[in-house]
């Protein structure tokens, strides 16, 4: 976080943490920190729900932000969970009953303490606003209020593993990932030698967490629990839910301004998978202080007019220029009294290459059959999503446009504005079972840059009483975004039967045939309930970091590889994250990854290899994650491996592998959903 400095208070006076271990009616025990406000008067607390290590991975960010609260009146905890940081007992997977179960207990317990006031907020970015949805929907009495950040209703449609039933390779990333992290080990300077009993339970208990998302590709009641969507009306808290259209989960947004009935705001930057207090690419803005009068209102019964500002404020970008390395956008602030607000709608129509606003004469049916390596320029479906600075943005789309079917207008002559989803409806028809197909929205300047301002992927099967090469026509969505596309440049349509390595190729996917006849762009425009908004966030505010030194900082690359004579592409990306020390504790860890096709699917392959490291004098704990995945004999398989060493001696070593069938899809995964 090394642009974090900019957004200290230096006039703030923090109260000090505690270290605390919440006990649970089984025995267990999760581990804590505390920030109590100075006052001796009972105060409403916000709770932050994650599994990341409060007493030393998170702990820079924690104080800044919860800190920041405690300075202002308002208690805040940072709990680990069950079989995470320091907290008893095993962690298996995201989302469970059990990890709700708790937080419902936990909650209970924070209110009945005499330093609360007896009213709960909750607060959390991506697993910590996913698990804000899941417990307001659980209802504890004393959860008032949550604000979720870069999370979603649905984690099928809408979360890192899946997007219009194809499976993507941020997943991958994750679940590798995550995989690490469940073997961590419990810190002896905080509980004692029992750490290495309880390391070496969650060392055994460990199963890849891929293998449990790769065995459910449709949206099963796997994928159900923890879906807030399936009942809105479960949350009757307030809610304030924030993202970024740079962010993987900014479509939740508008769902949940659409579809709760509680009291609810909403707030859409032209961020990334960050806290808007960092918000990249800019503006950063006082979003703790956003939060304040947010906490106020519902933790203390203060009418700080918060609610009576608009429901949902959105980005309007403009001038977007792609760059691996760090887009750069500009634009500014629109504001909607509710969603959906957006009536004005402006249709194109394909033509011969062309978009264009009458419908035209006949045109002859197109065959799309894209090379597998298109989308090599597209980066990842969420950059920096695992923090840091590596070159994870999208590039310059020209490549990939010449890849694909373009349809292009004029050179716009007045601006155009999109707000909301747009949306393709035509006639398509496959021969294989199943086919993908990727929209990407794209303004191509006046020099030839050409940047998506948004993308859908859609896997598609044929209705039931569709045979096989015949058509029939599918409505396909986009991601939502709001964007004002410049006079003088053009709007570009790209179509595509693959995008790697964002999405993971699958064998028996064939090339599509598209009719533009008949086939209509759709892109909503902000009508008039949307208008310009100039909020009064102010600059972005944070309390002072835990004490720390930056022992190395964070190396990344991400290369792209051409090997011309065995005709394969590779996408390389190694990251040596930046290395800490805490007191005596020093820990760091790195990443290498791979991503490897050829003309076929069928040679599709990843390839991650991590490393966590925590040392301190006498303690040094090693861990090493293995993981692969491709298709061998018709089947996805994957195998894993995890070693753990102590002082340089191994104290576990185990090896997995899992092997999935080909998806067969039914109708009702045509299309939107």
């Amino acid at each position: 976080m090394s642009h974090a400095l900019s957004t200290l208070d230096r006039s703030l006076t923090v109260p000090p943490y505690r270290q605390i271990f919440v006990p649970l009616a089984d025995g267990t025990r999760l581990a804590a920190r505390l920030w109590l406000p100075k006052s001796a008067a009972p105060a409403p607390l916000v709770l932050e729900w994650i599994p990341y290590r409060q007493s030393d991975n998170t702990a820079t960010g924690d104080a800044m932000m919860h800190g920041f609260f405690a300075a202002h009146g308002i208690a805040a905890m940072r709990i680990d969970l069950r079989g995470s940081g320091n907290s008893d007992g095993l962690l298996r997977d995201e989302y469970l009953a059990q990890e709700q179960d708790d937080a419902v207990e936990v909650i209970a317990w924070i209110a009945r303490q005499a330093w609360c006031n007896g009213n709960v907020g909750m607060i959390g970015i991506s697993w910590g606003g996913f698990a804000a949805l899941q417990i307001a929907a659980r209802r504890p009495p004393a959860l008032k209020a949550i604000i979720t950040c870069c999370s979603t209703d649905d984690r099928y449609s809408d979360d890192v593993h899946y997007m219009g039933s194809a499976l993507l390779t941020d997943g991958l990333q994750w679940g590798s990932g995550l995989f690490t992290q469940l073997g961590r080990p419990l810190d002896p300077a905080h509980v004692g030698e029992r750490w290495r009993e309880g390391w070496l339970s969650r060392l055994a208990g460990m199963e890849p967490p891929l293998a449990h998302w790769l065995a459910h590709g449709d949206r099963d009641a796997f994928w159900r629990h923890g879906s807030v969507c399936e009942d809105y009306q479960a949350i009757e808290c307030a809610v304030y839910a924030v993202g970024g259209w740079t962010d993987g989960y900014c479509d939740a947004i508008l769902r949940l301004m659409h579809h709760l009935d509680a009291p609810r705001k909403g707030l859409i930057g032209p961020w990334t998978h960050v806290y808007p207090t960092w918000g990249l690419p800019g503006p950063a803005i006082d979003f703790l202080g956003e939060c304040l009068w947010f906490w106020r209102q519902w933790l203390q019964g203060e009418n700080t007019g918060i609610m009576d500002e608009p429901m949902l404020r959105l980005w309007q970008g403009e001038g977007l220029r792609a760059d691996p390395r760090g887009m750069t956008l500009g634009g500014q602030w629109l504001s909607a009294p509710g969603w959906p607000a957006s009536h004005a709608r402006q249709d194109f129509y394909l033509d011969d290459n062309r978009l264009i606003t009458q419908p035209s004469a006949p045109v002859a049916p197109l065959m799309i059959d894209t090379p597998m390596h298109c989308g090599m320029t597209g980066g990842e479906w969420c950059p920096l999503d695992g923090g840091g600075g590596a070159p994870e943005f999208q590039a310059d789309q020209r490549s990939d446009d010449g890849l694909s079917q373009c349809f292009d207008t004029p050179r716009l002559t007045a601006p155009l504005t999109l707000c909301g989803k747009a949306a393709l409806e035509v006639a398509v028809a496959f021969e294989s079972p199943s086919a993908l197909l990727v929209l990407r929205l794209n303004e191509v300047s006046a020099d030839g840059h050409s940047a998506r301002m948004t993308f859908g992927v859609h896997r598609l099967t044929r209705p039931a009483d569709v045979a096989p090469g015949e058509p029939f026509r599918v409505r396909l969505s986009f991601k939502g975004v709001a964007y004002r596309f410049s006079p003088g440049c053009r709007l570009r349509l790209a179509l595509s039967t693959a995008y790697w390595p964002m999405v993971w190729a699958e064998p028996g996917q064939g090339p599509v045939r598209l009719w533009p006849d008949g086939a209509v762009l759709q892109l909503p425009g902000p009508g008039d309930a949307i208008t310009l908004d100039d909020p009064a966030f102010g600059a972005p505010r944070s309390a002072p970091p835990h004490p720390h030194e930056v022992v190395s900082p964070e190396v990344t690359r991400r290369q792209v590889e051409w090997d011309i004579g065995a005709g394969i592409h590779r996408v390389v990306m190694d990251a040596q994250r930046q290395h800490t020390r805490i007191g005596e504790l020093c820990f760091g860890s790195e990443g290498h990854e791979v991503y490897t096709i050829g003309a076929l699917a069928e040679s599709a392959r990843m390839e991650t290899h991590r490393v966590q490291r925590y040392t301190r004098p006498g303690w040094d704990i090693r861990l090493e994650c293995d993981t692969s995945l491709a298709w061998q004999a018709g089947g996805l398989v994957l195998t894993s491996r995890y070693q753990a060493w102590e002082n340089d001696r191994s104290v576990f070593s185990r090896e997995w592998c899992h092997r999935f069938p080909s998806r067969h899809r039914d109708a009702s995964n045509v299309g939107d959903s």
